[in-house]
């Protein structure tokens, strides 16, 4: 299948302020990108590298006034769903790769030492593994509820355990949370999100984030804010929290007039 992802910015600055962007795709995961172009007005020097966690970085000065910017790509994606394994086992601590146990600790917006009394309460007696997993995205895909403008760029998974509201980077937050609390690696992930399959939603398209759960000795991919197998994904970036992950983070404060996002599955024949 063949999606078409993307995403515009205008922004407006005061004074020169510098950037570093995260909106391109990995080149890593189960999508390949086909195509891809960037539009930047006025025309400025930009330069890529790879940071901590694999994911591609973009680095450009904005001049003073309107910049806009657009990136645009078509990606082929897996037919399929994300993929399951219902036996898929928690591993001990002990027996975790080096490179994982980095995400089973407390970081800014995923306080795991701060929920811990909670999400043993909550999950701890129940069985480990795919299912108990599946449980901490059940509860909070049921308890949180989504609304825009109910986060804010600092509320951590303790802010959202408390008002029970957010956006799916709160929901995401959230569980990854919880699994951390009990040992299970998890990480944050973000990217595109086509309606493939699915009844698409009212609201405006926009970045989605989700987490990657480690069992069985590997990755796995759950959706709390959809709590849902997805077709179509095309992941940007995966890191320990949404501070990793930052579309956009810039060394000053310039003014984001306006941001679109696109994420459409596109007819084979049709594609360019």
């Amino acid at each position: 299948m063949r999606v078409h992802v993307g995403s515009e910015f205008v922004y407006e600055t005061a004074v020169p302020t510098h950037s570093v962007w995260q909106v391109e795709p990995r080149p890593d995961s189960e999508h390949r990108v086909l195509s891809e172009a960037w539009t930047i007005t006025p025309d400025v020097p930009t330069h890529v590298y790879r940071d901590q966690f694999g994911n591609v970085c973009r680095r450009l000065t904005m001049p003073q006034g309107q910049c806009f910017l657009r990136y645009d790509a078509e990606a082929e994606v897996p037919g399929h769903a994300d993929a399951s394994d219902t036996d898929a086992s928690e591993p001990r601590p002990e027996q975790l790769p080096d490179d994982v146990l980095v995400f089973t600790l407390p970081s800014r917006f995923c306080p795991s030492d701060v929920l811990a009394d909670e999400a043993w309460n909550l999950f701890g007696a129940m069985t480990p593994g795919w299912s108990r997993v599946q449980a901490i995205c059940d509860w909070v895909h049921a308890e949180v509820q989504f609304a825009y403008g109910s986060s804010s760029p600092v509320m951590s998974a303790a802010d959202v355990f408390e008002s029970r509201s957010g956006v799916c980077r709160d929901y995401a937050h959230l569980a990854v949370t919880f699994c951390r609390a009990l040992n299970i690696p998890a990480r944050y992930a973000f990217g595109y999100l086509p309606d493939i399959a699915v009844t698409p939603l009212d609201d405006p398209m926009d970045f989605c984030a989700w987490m990657e759960v480690y069992l069985g000795g590997r990755w796995w991919t759950f959706d709390p804010r959809n709590n849902a197998r997805r077709i179509g994904r095309v992941l940007i970036g995966r890191g320990r929290d949404a501070l990793d992950v930052a579309m956009v983070t810039t060394f000053g404060a310039p003014n984001l007039a306006r941001m679109t996002v696109w994420a459409d599955e596109i007819e084979v024949a049709n594609a360019t």
